[in-house]
């Protein structure tokens, strides 16, 4: 347990570091806990940048937890597309409709009911908690691990779950009572600007002069953390039909699992046992409809994306059919729509990087 000159020495000098070097955030202008917990949820691997211009819009068209929980999903996933990670939006919205419904659309003050909502994690917990209500909760993400093991060289692995709860033990210890949200937010802020993952500023650090790892030269020694799964590799046929009217063929993802509720041109898992691209989209296609005279090609380029877990690689590969299709499916999980009409529909980056190789306008 650190002794109390030294909690003082630390919480000094980062709250006086705080409010001379914060940076002016949306959400920093405001202590509406749905607002915090909107910028929270979005800034979960996302880097703050890109993050502003989805937060002042969401919450322009979202002003309220009301119309948030009454939107359809669809429509929240449009907002939220590009932002990735889209768990994130259908868990924010899960989560809003239960404190509209259980708490009258007033967030709980209470860790353990705000735990309980869905989607809401000790991390995000802590934050609702320290910034909008001033308690002195911790609110203990990477970047605050981070600095924390560095200052107190700390060897536990922090991938695993008991050692974020060491860590926020240590917050508790060292949280002032009356200015948690600065202590919180600047402990966050200085794990962005200065405690960096790569070349860490030490000289421009103030708590420097606490740090054990900078005085032992070895910061980039910490934090510890356990190697990465790695990526699973899969490959897709990205099948782009059209029609003799110019209608494209769009369906919707499973309501569960990755990216769930998006719309997208059909994905055909390509293996080692499929003789290539266009046996894997002609099966597709004879699936849905049996035999058809489709003129298909290959387009050169391919798209890749990556996630946590996965990549893709997408070859893409253009059909053109010679009849009018419109009413050739049930139009609730798969629809013929013109180019004009694909803005209406939440599609994820991976499909946005199709559209383009396929020269479709979005």
């Amino acid at each position: 347990m650190p002794q109390s000159h030294f909690i003082i020495e630390f919480q000094k000098h980062l709250l006086k570091w705080y409010k001379e070097n914060r940076r002016d955030l949306p959400w920093r202008r405001t202590v509406d806990p749905y607002y915090i917990w909107i910028s929270e949820v979005m800034l979960q691997q996302t880097q703050v940048d890109t993050v502003v211009p989805y937060y002042e819009k969401f919450i322009t068209h979202y002003p309220t937890m009301h119309a948030l929980a009454q939107a359809p999903q669809e429509e929240v996933l449009k907002h939220w597309e590009g932002l990735g990670y889209y768990s994130r939006a259908r868990n924010l919205q899960a989560g809003v409709r239960e404190v509209v419904e259980n708490y009258d659309a007033r967030m709980p003050s209470d860790r353990e009911a705000l735990l309980n909502v869905k989607g809401i994690g000790p991390y995000t917990a802590g934050a609702i908690l320290s910034i909008a209500y001033q308690k002195p909760e911790p609110a203990v993400d990477g970047n605050v691990m981070r600095v924390l093991s560095r200052i107190f060289q700390i060897d536990e692995d922090i991938a695993k779950a008991k050692t974020r709860k060491s860590f926020e033990q240590l917050v508790y210890e060292l949280i002032p009572a009356d200015e948690a949200s600065p202590f919180n937010q600047g402990l966050m802020e200085l794990g962005a600007l200065i405690c960096k993952p790569n070349n860490p500023l030490c000289e421009e650090c103030p708590l420097h002069d606490l740090c054990q790892s900078r005085k032992a030269g070895n910061p980039m020694d910490y934090p510890v953390k356990s190697k990465k799964i790695k990526q699973k590799v899969i490959h897709y046929a990205a099948v782009i039909l059209q029609d003799n009217q110019g209608r494209y063929l769009i369906q919707k993802r499973p309501d569960k699992g990755l990216l769930a509720g998006f719309w997208e041109f059909p994905l055909q898992e390509i293996t080692m046992t499929t003789e290539g691209i266009l046996p894997s989209a002609e099966h597709f296609i004879q699936e849905i409809f049996g035999a058809l005279p489709v003129k298909w090609f290959v387009c050169e380029t391919e798209a890749q994306h990556i996630f946590s877990h996965l990549k893709w690689h997408l070859n893409v590969v253009k059909g053109e059919i010679s009849l009018d299709m419109l009413s050739t499916v049930d139009g609730k999980n798969k629809r013929w729509i013109n180019e004009d009409e694909l803005q209406q529909y939440p599609f994820p980056v991976p499909q946005q990087k199709i559209m383009k190789i396929a020269g479709i306008e979005y």
